[in-house]
């Protein structure tokens, strides 16, 4: 049975993930991580690098922490870094400086463009918590409090996991599924009676390992096969689609 929000009728709890289901900034993460990626192997290749794809965004980088999606699409192309420091400048041929290095971009782009929310998903919040469920932010990012003001939707959740908190709590990223299982537990819910939301193939394994109630992949760059064969047991171009009248 499902309520009208689309979602089993034992689901208590809906565990949303920020950059590509409640914000369009995926785009713009993604443009910093190439920018980033494709500076250091030019440097270290030269003129006949291997460019940072779409293809690695998806399968390294997406959803991830920040130092591990360094280490992760790195060690693809067979190159080890010291880990440094988590104040390493963003010159530091480390781990956690070429980190910096992404993330000083990444604010850069948002301070020059702005953030637009999906507002498919913004009504799809409102009609879940006007139908009495609770609700979490689950994000890698340890920008999450400033993007989620800026948008004036800090409201919309009832507690927030995101970068600071999980390097606080010493709760490792997705794919595993830590940073909901914390949500689900701060909110007082069994994971079997919370949702997932998610557009990372991180995300959708950090689902399935948690085993949480049910997880929903919201697929904005056209990977529902994908979505699917990592663990959703329902995939939406827009959140509006499940649903929900707020």
């Amino acid at each position: 049975m499902t309520t009208q929000l689309g979602l089993p009728d034992d689901i208590q709890a809906c565990l949303f993930d920020l950059d590509g289901v409640v914000t369009r900034t995926a785009v713009v993460h993604a443009a910093a991580w190439k920018e980033t990626f494709d500076a250091f192997l030019r440097e270290r290749d030269g003129a006949d690098f291997r460019p940072f794809t779409d293809s690695d965004y998806g399968e390294y980088v997406d959803g991830r922490p920040r130092a591990d999606g360094v280490r992760s699409f790195l060690t693809s192309r067979g190159v080890e870094l010291p880990e440094g420091d988590p104040d390493d400048p963003p010159d530091a041929r480390t781990v956690n400086g070429v980190g910096n290095r992404k993330n000083e971009l990444l604010l850069k782009k948002i301070r020059t463009d702005g953030v637009e929310p999906y507002e498919g998903t913004l009504r799809y919040i409102d009609a879940v918590r006007a139908a009495g469920l609770a609700t979490a932010i689950v994000s890698s990012s340890a920008n999450t409090q400033d993007v989620l003001r800026s948008i004036d939707a800090e409201r919309l959740f009832d507690v927030r996991i995101d970068g600071v908190v999980a390097r606080q709590r010493k709760l490792p990223g997705k794919p595993r599924p830590d940073t909901f299982l914390a949500a689900a537990r701060d909110l007082g819910v069994d994971p079997s009676r919370a949702a997932v939301f998610e557009d990372a193939l991180a995300g959708m394994d950090a689902g399935r390992s948690g085993h949480f109630g049910y997880v929903v992949g919201v697929d904005r760059v056209g990977q529902t096969d994908a979505l699917y064969a990592h663990g959703a047991d329902r995939v939406v171009v827009d959140l509006a689609e499940l649903g929900g009248r707020a």
